[in-house]
């Protein structure tokens, strides 16, 4: 079985792909791409039969329907508080992912991360029209990953996992995880 993992990032020059074919024995990575374009990650998540993106697939509901609401003229004022502010910040994965782990994850509708977002909703909207189905729930060929509350979860250090790359490295590599 082949997967596929991505660290996206708002730009191709911080974004990284991971192909992994699995064996009954042990998980090669075949090939790590960083600076990956939108086209190589096109082609990561075809050639796998399940692809990890490090990203938020989408926006709170309650954010949704507040932009809405604003864009066409008639907000309704929400009730003031951090409650409030928090169902427009936080999807039901962010909640969970709180209470779980005691993690805090960055609000797709108001942090930096939107930006990641925004580009990960462009790539879904091309695989959607290059005829491969995207649901945001995971049960399609993508799914949404949390490493850092992966490795909580697992007892591993979730802190600091992601230092500054060597530069010197190739863009390419493979290797073997047993």
């Amino acid at each position: 079985m082949i997967t596929a993992g991505i660290d996206l990032a708002a730009q191709p020059e911080r974004t990284a792909v991971a192909r992994i074919k699995w064996t009954t024995d042990c998980a090669v990575i075949e090939n790590v791409v960083s600076h990956a374009d939108g086209e190589v990650i096109l082609q990561m998540v075809k050639q796998a039969r399940k692809t990890g993106i490090d990203c938020p697939l989408g926006w709170p509901t309650a954010f949704v329907e507040f932009v809405t609401s604003h864009h066409g003229g008639h907000v309704s004022i929400p009730a003031d508080g951090h409650g409030s502010r928090r169902k427009l910040t936080m999807r039901r994965t962010d909640v969970f992912v709180h209470e779980k782990l005691r993690l805090t994850p960055l609000s797709v509708s108001a942090d930096r991360i939107a930006h990641v977002a925004l580009r990960c909703a462009v790539l879904l909207g091309k695989l959607e029209a290059a005829g491969v189905p995207v649901d945001r729930s995971g049960s399609g060929p993508v799914a949404e990953v949390y490493p850092a509350a992966s490795l909580r979860s697992w007892g591993l250090d979730h802190r600091g996992y992601k230092q500054k790359a060597d530069t010197s490295a190739p863009s390419q590599v493979s290797s073997i995880v047993s």
